[in-house]
């Protein structure tokens, strides 16, 4: 669940949005107040707001958003059950609130407002309002059972993980077991390992790069391991070759039986690994220091 919250001034005007019956709205919880529409809940918020006329921005307005699966199957009275315990763990108890839920997308949210100015006259503080409200909505949503939006994101950065290792694991096993010739060799046999390889040129109609699209997830190659960037791919298929990659061929390479030159970034990586095979292969023959 994902929790929102500010301090605003359009009071009414928020309580009649919360209100909208287009949005198959209904309230679901209501606390110190007797009004039945938003001009007389709004005028009952204004009796205890006229104590502090400092306050500007004097109501409190909070989002509250199960997951979709969780949205579909809790019922009113679990939204409800919901709205009162973030209001408890906001510690807003003794103040007039009223929530809504709204059904009309797929994505049930509920619609919380609160007056900020207590009946004592004392003002709510504010302060990272946003910070606390995500903080009591997932403390809320871990006591009763549901999906939070913390444990929905390290499940999404879980299984990208996974695919960059497995694009990884594809990408090092054809360049060493098959060892491609050429980028179409490459992009081909990535494909058939149902990997789509997607070179990536710049407005220069320079190649920048390439981007990997494998089970819904599409990721450049530097995100999916430093060594897959464009220039140390190039130079890996480059090695294939009998006679490898020269600093006479740095300027273009193949790609769909047509030359593309390469952009400087890609140009520069090549330089510096063809320099230092050179000073390896001096040093391996034993003329280095």
């Amino acid at each position: 669940m994902i929790g929102k919250g500010k301090s605003i001034s359009h009071t009414k005007a928020s309580i009649s949005y919360g209100w909208n019956q287009e949005k198959d709205a209904e309230i679901i919880h209501s606390q110190h107040l007797a009004g039945e529409n938003p001009k007389e809940i709004t005028e009952e918020f204004k009796i205890i707001q006229s104590q502090n006329q400092r306050t500007q921005r004097n109501t409190l307005s909070f989002v509250l958003s199960p997951s979709i699966e969780d949205g579909k199957r809790l019922s009113k009275q679990e939204l409800k059950e919901l709205t009162k315990k973030f209001i408890k763990a906001m510690d807003l108890k003794e103040r007039q609130a009223i929530a809504f839920v709204h059904r009309n997308k797929e994505h049930v949210h509920i619609h919380l407002y609160v007056n900020r100015v207590g009946f004592d006259g004392k003002t709510y503080k504010d302060s990272f309002i946003g910070k606390r409200s995500q903080q009591k909505a997932y403390e809320v949503a871990r006591e009763m059972g549901l999906t939070n939006a913390r444990d929905i994101q390290h499940q999404r950065l879980y299984q990208i993980k996974q695919k960059r290792n497995e694009i990884k694991q594809t990408h090092e096993e054809l360049i060493k077991t098959e060892r491609p010739k050429s980028l179409d060799a490459y992009i081909k046999l990535m494909k058939e390992k149902n990997i789509k390889v997607i070179p990536s040129i710049n407005k220069q109609n320079k190649l920048q790069g390439f981007r990997f699209e494998y089970k819904g997830q599409n990721l450049k190659g530097s995100e999916v391991h430093r060594s897959m960037s464009g220039g140390k791919i190039i130079f890996q298929i480059s090695n294939n070759r009998n006679k490898g990659i020269t600093k006479q061929n740095i300027p273009t390479m193949k790609l769909e039986g047509k030359a593309v030159q390469l952009s400087t970034n890609i140009a520069t990586v090549l330089a510096k690994r063809i320099v230092k095979k050179t000073i390896k292969k001096v040093i391996d023959l034993g003329m280095g220091i």
